[in-house]
């Protein structure tokens, strides 16, 4: 199975946010090439909220690019064989925390946002990533700084995206408690 019939599997499954969903579905049957950055038309990509419930904190970085706290995430690869397993090497990634899983149940998530030309719009994938037990995170190239925060410290620092991101985690992390 592709990556892109696995991004559609994934979609078809994720009940939430039902517009949006299909505006990723669209963009998917639309474009083969939709979940590489080379697709100028947009993209999907796929990120993890990284979470140390035990704590009450999420892991943040600020975006070298975009300097802004933002979840862990990016581009999918050639390598990656499915929208989860993307999620996860990004976060692994850009948090240098090994042992991540990814909170149970499929995405957290969907957010579209513009981004510069060529390309157009980011169609993320968000998950939750749950931090073993006395991770401690090392800072990549991508970042400009990499930070944990409370869950009610989130919201001075982050947008609006990765508030809800915190927000349906957190939901999330309270059905399966």
């Amino acid at each position: 199975m592709s990556l892109h019939d696995d991004a559609v599997l994934v979609l078809k499954r994720y009940e939430d946010q039902p517009e949006l969903r299909d505006v990723y579905l669209d963009h998917l049957a639309a474009h083969p090439d939709g979940m590489y950055k080379p697709c100028g038309a947009g993209h999907l990509t796929s990120s993890a909220l990284v979470v140390d419930p035990s704590r009450e904190r999420v892991l943040l970085t600020l975006h070298k690019k975009l300097g802004m706290w933002l979840q862990m995430g990016g581009h999918c690869e050639d390598g990656d064989a499915t929208v989860e397993a993307a999620a996860l090497r990004e976060a692994t990634e850009e948090s240098g925390i090994a042992g991540l899983t990814l909170l149970p149940g499929g995405p957290v998530r969907l957010d579209r946002h513009p981004i510069p030309a060529p390309c157009h719009w980011h169609l993320d994938v968000q998950y939750a990533a749950l931090a073993p037990a006395g991770a401690v995170a090392e800072i990549s190239e991508e970042s400009l700084d990499l930070r944990w925060f409370s869950y009610g410290e989130v919201a001075e620092v982050a947008d609006t995206s990765v508030v809800r991101l915190l927000e349906g985690t957190l939901a999330r992390l309270a059905r399966t408690a």
